[in-house]
């Protein structure tokens, strides 16, 4: 797959991307999330939007309060902590309320003020519903005043990498179907949440939906031989050494179970799966 990649930026300084958009990438670079959450600065003629406030850091939300002095909503794209972590310190910062998909029970760890629906526009911005990666996912549409046709991908689709999906909260049935999804739209650029733009993304999303594809191949091909578990199937399927990267994979291979699973390929058999019948 042909992933981009960028030189390291300035973190916590807002710089713009497109029309009316600028970036502010966090300090919270690593193996998972590359240089950092890409928190975006929408600017409206109220206000400013901000998508994905980021990791609860204190410089960050100093850098967000200071490049955008009337923030008018604060919209999450889905609920893990390197994305809206710093959700309540900024709200409390601006008093402007958060914007995410429903609550999905007592235990949530995000209530949001404004529940977004699917479809429902949020002044100029369309969420969608897009889960796979996590259950709450949600990708934006935006146009700018130029007519570009954005996508606010966030983890769903990346310029640098393949998602995670991690089951319970990550789903790969559903992550094929926001992918085919997306591929019926007509965006031209997305801004995803980690990583540089991505321009004329339906390459790198058939590219995605192929490799998992040959992926899910692999994991029946390695069945035919006998049951495994995931940690065996991962040494099969995959090279990652790093201890992180390794983990995220053997999650991967477990959703591709499960996507297997419910379409009645593969059964389970303890600790190990096996092809089904």
């Amino acid at each position: 797959m042909a992933f981009l990649s960028e030189p390291e930026p300035v973190r916590d300084r807002a710089e713009p991307v497109l029309t009316g958009v600028r970036r502010i990438v966090a300090a919270n670079s690593g193996p998972m999330t590359y240089h950092g959450t890409n928190t975006y600065l929408i600017d409206t003629a109220g206000g400013t939007i901000v998508l994905d406030p980021g990791p609860d850091l204190p410089d960050h939300v100093a850098a967000i309060v200071g490049a955008a002095p009337r923030v008018i909503a604060i919209l999450v794209s889905h609920r893990h902590p390197d994305h809206f972590g710093a959700a309540a310190a900024l709200r409390g910062a601006t008093g402007a309320p958060i914007a995410a998909y429903p609550a999905s029970g007592p235990g949530d760890v995000l209530t949001p003020d404004l529940p977004l629906a699917e479809g429902q526009s949020f002044g100029p911005i369309l969420p969608l519903h897009t889960p796979g990666h996590a259950a709450d996912h949600l990708c934006f549409a935006y146009r700018t005043s130029d007519g570009e046709r954005v996508l606010f991908s966030g983890d769903h689709v990346m310029s640098w990498s393949s998602s995670v999906v991690s089951p319970p909260g990550g789903n790969m049935r559903a992550y094929f179907a926001s992918l085919e999804r997306l591929l019926g739209r007509d965006d031209t650029l997305y801004l995803p949440g980690h990583g540089p733009k991505l321009p004329d993304p339906h390459h790198l999303v058939r590219d995605l939906l192929a490799h998992r594809r040959a992926r899910e191949a692999a994991i029946a091909a390695r069945l035919g031989d006998g049951a495994a578990d995931t940690a065996t199937l991962t040494d099969a399927l995959y090279a990652k050494q790093h201890p992180t990267l390794r983990r995220a994979a053997e999650r991967n291979v477990l959703a591709h179970l499960r996507k297997l699973e419910e379409e009645g390929r593969v059964a389970q058999l303890g600790a190990k799966w096996k092809l089904a019948g």
